[in-house]
């Protein structure tokens, strides 16, 4: 398996690794602060750092595939296009630095965290989602209209107010107990090691609770100027809303 250090540390810029095995499909490496599509969340994008000075662009992340096409513990680095003779020159146990393009990555982290303060804004179930660094969308099952206005309002005072975010955990049993607390009504949280990881918004005011396998901003205020770009009507029973940077 991969050990995926933002789980725990999404600052992560960079770490030091081996590479596990080199395929089809791009590289497996033994740890990697690279995060893998999911949960809306766009993969990452960097650099490996090779031996002799050279490097691999690595364009996504994704997580690995069993026979079956069911998720596995690993993660896959998928290269750019262009790089065979590098490529060709890997293999298992190559000592490498997995390094992010920071810039994108933490637009993501921004855009991840305000998605949240959107679902506080709009506590409905969330039947679709999107997390990239130029926007981020959720659609909301719901039937109700709702004000672009407001909601950008309402993002600019939890942003302004400068929440804390905490990476946290609860057993299997204690989600199954607490069945509200996912809000997608698509994407479930990973289980099968007993815990399920979480995050919550907010200290003396409850912001948002929820399962979370993403990456966030430590504090709302870091999100930045963001605003509701639009809204719209995906069918009877979907409302999509979408955000931007703001200027």
């Amino acid at each position: 398996m991969t050990d995926d250090l933002c789980r725990a540390d999404a600052y992560l810029r960079e770490c030091e690794a081996r590479i596990l095995r080199v395929d089809e499909a791009g590289i497996v490496l033994d740890r990697t602060v690279f995060y893998p599509l999911g949960g809306g969340q766009a993969g990452d994008s960097g650099q490996l750092l090779l031996a002799e000075g050279r490097t691999l662009a690595i364009a996504d992340t994704r997580k690995a595939k069993d026979a079956e096409g069911r998720p596995t513990k690993e993660i896959v680095h998928v290269p750019a296009p262009g790089q065979a003779e590098v490529l060709a020159a890997l293999k298992a146990d190559d000592a490498v630095t997995a390094r992010i393009d920071w810039d994108r990555r933490h637009k993501l982290m921004r855009f991840h965290t305000a998605t949240h303060l959107l679902c506080h804004l709009v506590p409905q179930p969330v039947d679709g989602c999107s997390i990239t660094p130029e926007y981020a969308r959720l659609d909301f099952h719901m039937t109700d209209p709702l004000d672009k206005e407001a909601l950008s309002a309402g993002l600019s005072r939890l942003v302004a107010a400068g929440h804390p975010l905490a990476i946290g955990a609860i057993t299997d049993a204690e989600l199954d107990a607490n069945p509200a607390l996912v809000k997608s009504m698509s994407v479930q949280p990973p289980r099968g090691t007993g815990t399920v990881r979480t995050i919550r918004i907010g200290e003396a005011e409850a912001i948002d609770f929820q399962p979370c396998g993403g990456t966030h901003v430590a504090n709302t205020r870091e999100i930045g100027p963001v605003i509701v770009t639009r809204i719209e009507k995906k069918s009877a029973a979907t409302r999509r809303v979408v955000l931007g940077w703001a200027g």
